[in-house]
């Protein structure tokens, strides 16, 4: 068992098991432990979508994820830290984890601008033009109150050019060192706790060597935390575990791992397969809200007519009431009807299934059967 340095105030990660390079582990905050591997909803705009605090935390959730740079715009990190933090906002007293904002240098590359000293945006809500630097991004950051923060990175789109790569790989590392001194400075000045993290962000595309030096420089700052960035943005599984596996042994076994934006049921495993601890994704609500539900049988699409006149649950032994009590039938008259409700309860659906994945994959870390759970597991899943 490995542990990192902790006390009640501070932030800490317990290395409890491990199956192979599975992991099993905990993760420690002021807010309450965080049961890994993990699986974060995504709440962008404090809120996940089409779900209540509450149905979250019953899913089995420990920890949410939050935008910085949406709540910067809308209604700002000035107002949210006023009315109390984001914790108090959204009435979730979990931890909170949030973005630096880097994603969107990537996503809203039409409308942005990329300098040393950070990232000029033109608002996609209302045109007006903001400023995201590392030092803004981390007070943002402290604004908001959150447990786990993430240094501001440049995510660029694959593929690309190894000089391009290589140019914002280190940029990224030169923005994680001043992302560092800003959080520390909050520190100093209140604004952040003791107990609040930072973490750092591998970049490097899909360059193997890129991936080691970004994550041996990032090591040597010594983070509670280290993420690795820049995958599923187009380059296939394959490829993605490739760089993974190129990249995790230059990361501290006594931190936690977290991939960013990933994925699909069939991405997790695979990826908590060669040691990563913490993900997130939109697909689980996005998909619900589409029609789509993830189940231990694969993938139902709800609007497909062979579900209307279906008066099976989803999942009559999930402890989730949407999968449980509702019948694939009445799913489909929601999902045809452009219902709220539809998209409501399989969002629902989906939330939890995630937590159960991750639960299952918890388990059989801890009883060393993680390999043929993930092999069987996968054979279900690709059914549909």
């Amino acid at each position: 068992m490995q542990t990192s340095p902790q006390s009640p105030s501070s932030f800490g990660y317990t290395l409890l098991a491990q199956d192979g390079t599975a992991r099993l582990g905990t993760i420690h905050t002021s807010r309450g432990e965080i049961r890994t591997p993990a699986f974060m909803p995504v709440g962008t705009a404090a809120t996940v979508k089409a779900l209540y605090p509450e149905q979250v935390k019953a899913a089995g959730a420990d920890i949410l994820l939050a935008n910085t740079y949406h709540l910067m715009l809308r209604p700002t990190a000035e107002r949210i830290h006023q009315l109390g933090g984001l914790h108090r906002f959204m009435r979730w007293d979990g931890p909170i984890l949030t973005d630096s904002g880097g994603f969107q240098v990537m996503s809203l590359s039409k409308i942005r601008k990329v300098t040393e000293d950070g990232a000029l945006f033109q608002s996609h809500i209302d045109g007006s033009r903001h400023s995201l630097s590392p030092e803004r991004s981390i007070e943002i950051q402290c604004l908001l109150g959150a447990d786990i923060q993430m240094q501001l990175d440049e995510c660029i789109e694959l593929p690309a050019s190894l000089a391009e790569t290589t140019r914002a790989m280190e940029l990224s590392l030169r923005w994680a060192e001043r992302s560092r001194v800003a959080f520390e400075a909050n520190i100093a000045r209140g604004l952040a706790k003791p107990g609040q993290a930072l973490f750092g962000i591998v970049q490097g595309g899909v360059e193997a060597e890129l991936r080691r030096r970004s994550a041996e420089t990032l090591v040597a700052m010594d983070l509670p935390g280290y993420a690795i960035g820049g995958l599923a943005v187009g380059e296939g599984q394959e490829v993605m575990l490739r760089t993974l596996e190129a990249t995790l042994p230059f990361l501290p076994t006594g931190k936690p791992r977290y991939l960013m934006g990933v994925g699909t049921p069939d991405d997790l495993i695979e990826a908590v397969a060669r040691g990563v601890d913490m993900f997130d994704c939109v697909l689980p609500t996005r998909n619900g809200r589409h029609g789509l539900a993830f189940t231990w049988g694969g993938r139902l699409n709800l609007r497909n007519a062979r579900h209307a006149d279906d008066p099976a649950p989803i999942d009559p032994e999930s402890t989730c009431p949407a999968a449980r009590d509702y019948s694939r039938a009445y799913l489909h008259h929601l999902v045809k009807s452009d219902e709220l409700l539809g998209g409501m309860l399989l969002s629902w659906i989906n939330t939890a299934f995630y937590q159960e994945l991750m639960a299952a994959m918890r388990l059989a870390i801890r009883e060393r059967r993680f390999a043929a759970w993930a092999e069987e597991t996968k054979a279900r899943l690709a059914k549909s």
